[in-house]
C-alpha cells in the first residue's frame, strides 16, 4: 500500500461522530478511491462502495434516490446484507458529483446517522458551483493531489527517520552530506520522470520500466482531455477547454510561460474574460494548476492577484516530462546542456506548493521583471519570493534582485532553489537544494473547505 498523508485524516474522521460528510476531492487517478477503500475496508467489517458514475451509465439505481427512504431502498438492492449499524458499516459514495441530488441529500443522511459515510469526487468544484441546493454546513472537503516528493520517497523505501533528519537540516538551514545530497537529487530527478500519479509510482517501484509508467501517464493525460471534451458537449457550449488544456505544455516552453489568449482561437481581440468557463473547468477539476500574476505584492497576496497574466501548469510533473521527453531518461537524469528543464522544475515546485496548501502566485512587473513564485509570509505579514533554477546559473536572477531592493515590499526572506548542495545566504537570499521544497508547508492554509 502506497502511503498517503491524507491517511491520518481519514482514520480520524472514521473514528469520530462527525455530522458533516467528509468528501475527498481531486483530479482523476490521484488515488482517492484507493486510499479510502484501503483504510475504510480495514476499519469497517461492513464496507459498501458505490460508484455513481457507473450507476449513471448503468442500472441507474440511485438516479431517483431523493429521499432517505429512496436512498436506503436503493442501497438495500446492492448491499442489503452489509447494512448493519453506524459503527460497523461504512458507505463510500464514489464520484458523488454524478448525481446532484445526492449532494442535497447529504445533510439528511448524516443527521439520520444510520451508517458512517464518506464520499469522493473528481469534478466536485464544478458540481458545487452548479448545485444551488447543497445544505450549508453539510460537507467537509479535502483535496487530494498526486503524490508529493515526500510520499514518493516513502514509496521508494526511504524511511521516516531520514526524512525527519532532512527536515531538521532544512529548518536549521544546513546542507545534507554529499552522499545523501547525491541520493536525494537522484530521487528528485526520478520524481520528475515518474511524477505522483499513484499508478505510475507503483509501476516504477515494481518494474523500474519507463515504458510502463509512461503508458499510464499517457492514458491519464488522454483521459483528462476526453473528460474536457465531454464536458463541452454535455453543457451545449462551444467551449475551448480541450484546446487550452492541449496548449499547456507548449505555453510553458515560451519565455513568459503564460497562457497567450490570442493563441487559443487565433483571434487577437479575445480577452481572458472570454474564457472564464474554460479556466474554471481546468482549475476546478484539478487537472491544471493556476498561477496568478502579482504586479505589486502585499499581504495577503490574494488581494492583488490578476487573471489577465495567468500561467497554467499540468497537475503532474510526470505527465509533462513524458510529453516532452517520452522514454529518454537522459534529458532529465544526465544534465544534457542542450535541454532546458526550466518548465519541468517550475511544474514540480507548483505541484509541491499546491499540495502543501499554498495558493500559487508569481511576480510580474514591466519595470522589474518576473519572479517564479510568491507565497504569503504570515509571520511578517509580507511575502516570500521563490526563484527556481534548473541549470548552473542559479546565482543569476536580476528580477529577484530588483524585487528584493524595493523597500516598500518589506521582504524578509527569499529563496533560490537549485541542484546545488550548499545552503548559503547572500544579500538576503537563501540558496537551498531543490528537494527542500518538500518542507514548505502552509500551516494556515485552511486547505479543508467547509460547505
Amino acid at each position: 500500500m502506497l502511503y498517503r498523508k491524507i491517511s491520518e485524516r481519514l482514520k480520524e474522521y472514521f473514528s469520530s461522530d462527525s455530522d458533516r460528510l467528509l468528501v475527498i476531492d481531486g483530479a482523476r487517478q490521484t488515488g482517492k478511491s484507493y486510499i479510502i477503500r484501503e483504510i475504510g475496508s480495514a476499519m469497517f467489517p461492513n464496507y459498501i462502495e458505490l460508484n455513481m458514475e457507473e450507476d449513471k451509465v448503468g442500472q441507474r439505481i440511485f438516479a431517483d434516490a431523493r429521499t432517505l427512504d429512496d436512498f436506503y431502498l436503493a442501497l438495500g438492492v446492492v448491499a442489503g446484507d452489509k447494512m448493519k449499524d453506524r459503527k460497523s458499516t461504512l458507505v463510500f459514495i464514489d464520484e458523488i458529483q454524478a448525481y446532484d441530488h445526492l449532494l442535497t441529500l447529504v445533510k439528511f443522511l448524516m443527521k439520520d446517522g444510520r451508517f458512517t459515510y464518506i464520499a469522493s469526487g473528481s469534478q466536485l468544484g464544478i458540481s458545487l458551483r452548479n448545485t444551488s441546493s447543497v445544505p450549508a454546513g453539510s460537507l467537509d472537503i479535502e483535496h487530494l493531489y498526486p503524490m508529493d516528493f515526500e510520499e514518493f520517497l516513502y514509496a521508494n523505501g526511504v524511511g521516516e527517520l531520514v526524512v525527519k533528519s532532512m527536515r531538521d537540516c532544512f529548518l536549521e538551514r544546513k546542507p545534507l552530506s554529499e552522499a545523501l545530497h547525491g541520493k536525494m537529487l537522484d530521487f528528485f530527478k526520478k520524481y520528475l520522470l515518474v511524477g505522483g500519479l499513484p499508478q505510475a509510482v507503483d509501476a516504477y517501484v515494481r518494474t523500474k520500466n519507463i515504458a510502463e509508467f509512461r503508458r499510464i501517464q499517457g492514458e491519464v493525460h488522454a483521459m483528462y482531455g476526453i473528460d474536457a471534451s465531454k464536458y463541452e458537449v454535455e453543457h451545449g457550449k462551444r467551449l475551448k477547454i480541450r484546446r487550452i488544456f492541449d496548449m499547456i505544455p507548449s505555453s510553458l516552453e515560451n519565455k513568459k510561460k503564460r497562457v497567450v489568449i490570442r493563441d487559443i482561437e487565433g483571434k487577437k481581440w479575445k480577452r481572458s474574460d472570454d474564457y472564464v468557463d474554460e479556466f474554471e473547468y481546468l482549475i476546478s477539476s484539478g487537472i491544471a494548476l493556476d498561477v496568478k500574476a502579482i504586479s505589486k505584492p502585499s499581504y495577503p497576496l490574494i488581494e492583488n492577484s490578476g487573471k489577465n497574466l495567468m500561467k497554467l501548469y499540468l497537475n503532474d510533473v510526470g505527465i509533462l516530462s513524458g510529453i516532452y521527453y517520452r522514454n529518454n531518461v537522459s534529458a532529465v537524469m544526465s544534465d544534457v546542456k542542450s535541454i532546458n528543464l526550466g518548465s519541468v522544475y517550475e511544474t514540480v515546485v507548483a505541484q509541491e506548493l499546491r499540495a502543501h496548501g499554498y495558493e500559487l502566485y508569481y511576480y510580474d512587473n514591466k519595470k522589474n521583471g518576473e519572479v517564479d513564485y510568491l507565497i504569503d509570509d504570515s509571520d511578517h505579514l509580507s511575502n516570500i519570493p521563490l526563484e527556481v533554477k534548473s541549470g548552473k546559473d542559479y546565482a543569476v536572477h536580476s528580477a529577484l534582485d530588483k524585487f528584493m531592493s524595493i523597500e516598500e515590499y518589506n521582504i524578509r526572506d527569499a529563496y533560490v532553489l537549485s541542484n546545488e548542495r550548499e545552503v548559503t545566504v547572500r544579500n538576503g537570499i537563501t540558496y537551498i537544494p531543490i528537494y527542500y521544497v518538500m518542507f514548505f508547508e502552509n500551516a494556515s492554509s485552511g486547505e479543508e473547505l467547509l460547505v
